[in-house]
């Protein structure tokens, strides 16, 4: 059997920290039906385990959340034969429970995107896949049961609110996504979790809590430069503990990559286009998303 090969995805904070820590691989620069990912993927170790690393944001922190091609990057993962990935990145907190600095292994999602590609198969068919539960649940359970042998405070489930941005959230806004059922408010883990289902990856998305979004009023005898070096300081302890738990996962002997998983069979019924509808060209450029 070939060596499972885990995809990782850094967001903010977690994209650049992560780099530092991979060894023994090398660049790929992957073009794919959908233009090219946000960077060259990085295939390499990270302790036992093969992974292959994409940095959500780009070099640099250039694209923000609305510019990721998030469609070139599930689909680059996928065509290097990546079927599991873990993905990172900041939010704030609508909880008071949920303070900065502790992660969060998110079990829902409410997309609030309206600009980005959110589907592989536009002018291909109808394809539909169930969206219940939007994250691979074995892959969840093997993060959280792996966070209660580290110190970081990690919270097992927690419902992200996606907005499109790049502004953050009005007060009204912040508090109307709390009334939701809203446990955190970030900018890019939608369409990427609706995308790894369609090209049947099992995905799991760690949220690093940088601050309280403005639903709780700052201190205001506090400098704005004050609140900024405190948020970037919560940030900063977040990917540090992010990087922990990875590590740790990875260090695991849980099964992280697993062919029976519902996950991997998410097309089985999802197409509900006649194939003689489909035509060959769409087959062959989508082929890899059905393997």
């Amino acid at each position: 059997m070939a060596e499972e090969l885990i995809g990782i995805i850094g967001g903010t904070g977690l994209g650049d920290a992560l780099a530092e820590h991979l060894e023994d691989g090398e660049f790929h620069d992957i073009d794919t039906p959908f233009g090219e990912p946000s960077m060259a993927i990085f295939v390499g170790k990270l302790g036992k385990r093969k992974v292959a690393f994409l940095n959500r944001h780009g070099k640099g922190h250039k694209l923000s959340p609305g510019e990721v091609p998030y469609a070139a990057n599930i689909f680059a993962l996928k065509e290097l034969g990546v079927n599991a990935v873990i993905g990172s990145g900041a939010v704030g907190s609508l909880r008071e429970e949920i303070a900065p600095g502790n992660l969060v292994i998110v079990d829902q999602f409410i997309d609030k995107t309206f600009r980005r590609q959110n589907s592989f198969f536009k002018g291909y068919g109808a394809v539909h896949c169930e969206g219940a539960e939007p994250v691979c649940g074995r892959l969840r359970k093997i993060l959280a049961d792996t966070a209660k042998d580290i110190e970081t405070k990690t919270h097992p489930k927690g419902t992200y609110v996606c907005m499109e941005g790049p502004q953050f959230s009005t007060r009204a806004e912040s508090i109307m996504h709390r009334a939701w059922g809203g446990d955190l408010i970030g900018m890019t883990a939608m369409p990427e979790a609706k995308l790894a289902r369609e090209a049947q990856i099992c995905y799991v998305l760690i949220a690093l809590a940088s601050d309280y979004d403005c639903w709780r009023p700052h201190d205001a005898n506090k400098a704005k430069q004050t609140l900024l070096k405190e948020i970037l300081a919560n940030l900063q302890t977040a990917t540090e503990n992010c990087l922990e738990l990875i590590k740790a996962v990875l260090a695991s002997d849980g099964e992280l990559v697993c062919e029976d998983c519902r996950c991997r069979k998410s097309l089985d019924l999802a197409v509900w286009t006649d194939q003689s509808q489909i035509g060959p060209d769409d087959k062959e450029k989508l082929k890899i998303l059905f393997e």
